[in-house]
């Protein structure tokens, strides 16, 4: 109940929605090509004796003036001022929240300008003439812009151009056809930029500045909430301050500027708020950047964040300087108040699972491996792609890589449906912690996937949570694990660990492809259960014996079908997948 009650507390008490239009004609200055409707994201309310909301930067993009565009991008700040002078800003929050009795919703005109994304949800939809009932509106003004260049830093070492990020929505390049190219790759550029606001009705009483903890606290696997509004000012009274659940998948820059969590958010719930379990209630840990990554045209799964104690360090400095923000008057200590720490809550046994898991270089080409002894490295027949020797990178700790050659002593043959290769590293790992092999799996439990995945070697291995979905079975033995973790191109040879325990499950083999459509989905995926191994494993610890793992070439008919995802010829069609 007390988790409920502060999972209840960050949607009413915190998440907002912004929203930034022309409150009329263009003023003297404004860009040539001007943004139609409303531009809206997902807010925090960072304190409410000051009304002071904090929401991502780059829904102001578009109303950038264009004397200012040459040169914005290396400003400390960027004040009113450098934006149309005509800007109407709107926050929105939940009715009751707070003693301040806001606006009406705005007026039919304005929604009627209001640019409504592409997706409908008929009949809930709500229409131009409808009020969201129990919500409040207020009109709010920008006080500044500023960059968070920890995580500009960060994201420049771990989102190499080479890869083909995108992040966003894949809305975003349609929306663009048939207007200026400059506020678009504005938009991108304003990725870590972010706006604070405060409120015109003044303070909304209660309690004052939001509990926040320093994102260096975190560590991979520990849990997460987010709390945003999926398509921003769309259907508020529906989509307003949603929650969603997730882990620390991954950390990078100073400080852990930069934040991954497997937390599922979707467009609109940028600017929306990170919080970490603690046992002092939820802690504000960072603020949501990007709600969906691509790479390579793959949806990746993962939600980009920039820490907290990074956008108020950057505040701090720009609010400090009289000569930059002369009208702003609410005492700033309260706002910009060094983040507290925090214990942040943590379970099972994530860092040995972190410790097993390297990377397989083969090449040019690389994806994971697992560690079952000091010398032996279980990945996949396609990671290894047929070479005799192979390098392989280890992290046994967040401060150490060690890099040793490893010899690729058998692998299944083309035709076999395991996909399986076992590599003997040349330097025994004496400080691994051999993980336990499980015997027995059960559907519904938690698991977590540990793997280099779609960052490689930039920041470690990656963690994501879910469940396992469903154990396929061939005369009642287990054959194929599914799960629910975000799987990405790299993750092949991973490892699939009960998330509890800490028992190794299976080793990861694909995530899934609809080839109709050319689309993947990194949240069904395939593991090859650890009992189909196990086997194998022990006979070569043993003995150095292969016989074992050259069994897996003569699988039986119905596990080929199996991992091949059809069904016996002539029951049904094939799979598309």
């Amino acid at each position: 109940m007390a988790a409920a009650a502060a999972l209840r507390w960050a949607g009413e008490e915190v998440g907002c929605v912004v929203t930034v239009s022309h409150s009329r004609g263009a003023g003297e200055g404004a860009p040539a090509s001007l943004p139609g409707g409303l531009w809206s994201c997902s807010g925090v309310l960072l304190s409410r004796s000051a009304a002071v909301v904090l929401c991502h930067g780059a829904i102001f993009s578009p109303f950038l003036l264009a004397s200012e565009r040459p040169d914005w991008s290396h400003r400390a700040a960027l004040l009113a001022g450098s934006f149309s002078p005509d800007l109407r800003i709107r926050v929105l929050r939940p009715g009751g929240a707070g003693d301040g009795a806001g606006l009406r919703w705005p007026d039919e005109a304005s929604q009627r300008q209001s640019s409504v994304p592409a997706v409908r949800f008929n009949p809930l939809s709500c229409g131009p003439e409808e009020a969201p009932g129990g919500l409040e509106c207020h009109d709010a003004e920008l006080l500044a812009l500023v960059p968070c260049r920890p995580f500009q830093l960060a994201f420049a070492k771990v989102f190499g151009a080479s890869d083909q990020w995108r992040f966003g929505g894949e809305e975003e390049e349609a929306a663009g056809e048939g207007e200026a190219e400059a506020p678009l790759g504005d938009e991108l550029r304003f990725l870590h930029w972010f706006a604070l606001l405060r409120l015109l009705d003044g303070g909304l009483g209660g309690a004052g500045a939001v509990s926040c903890a320093p994102a260096a606290l975190l560590r991979k696997g520990d849990p997460l909430l987010a709390c945003g509004s999926p398509f921003g000012s769309f259907c508020p009274d529906i989509f307003l301050n949603t929650l969603s659940k997730g882990i620390v998948s991954n950390l990078a820059g100073e400080g852990n500027a930069l934040i991954l969590t497997d937390a599922r958010c979707l467009p609109g719930t940028e600017g929306g708020g990170i919080f970490a379990v603690c046992g002092a209630g939820p802690q504000l840990v960072g603020i949501i950047v990007a709600p969906l990554c691509w790479k390579s045209n793959e949806w990746v799964g993962l939600t980009l964040v920039c820490a907290l104690d990074g956008i108020l360090e950057s505040l701090r400095n720009s609010l400090a300087e009289p000569r930059r923000l002369p009208d702003i008057s609410f005492p700033l200590p309260r706002l910009v108040a060094k983040a507290r720490k925090a214990a942040v809550a943590r379970g099972g046994p994530v860092q040995q699972m972190l410790a097993a898991a390297v990377l397989v270089e083969s090449g040019l080409s690389w994806g994971s491996g697992v560690m079952v002894s000091p010398r032996v490295v279980l990945t996949c027949r396609h990671v290894v792609s047929g070479a005799s020797s192979v390098r392989v990178r280890t992290r046994p700790c967040p401060e150490q890589t060690l890099v040793t050659k490893g010899k690729v002593v058998f692998a299944t043959q083309d035709a076999s449906p395991y996909d399986v290769a076992l590599v003997e590293v040349e330097e025994s790992l004496s400080m691994l912690v051999e993980p336990v092999l499980a015997s027995k799996f059960y559907e519904g439990e938690d698991v977590s996937m540990v793997g280099f995945g779609a960052l490689g070697q930039a920041c470690g291995p990656s963690v994501t949570s879910g469940i396992l979905s469903a154990v396929i079975t061939v005369e009642e033995e287990p054959v194929m694990l599914q799960a629910t973790c975000a799987v990405h191109g790299g993750s092949s040879g991973g490892a699939l660990f009960a998330t509890r325990s800490g028992e190794l499950l299976g080793i990861v083999a694909s995530n899934t492809r609809d080839n109709s459509i050319g689309a993947t989905y990194p949240h069904l995926n395939f593991s090859i259960p650890i009992t189909v191994l196990q086997p194998g494993l022990s006979e070569y610890t043993r003995s150095r014996d292969l016989c074992g793992f050259r069994e897996l070439d003569q699988a039986a008919g119905r596990v080929r079908v199996v991992w091949r995802l059809q069904r016996e010829p002539g029951e049904v069609p094939l799979s598309k997948l």
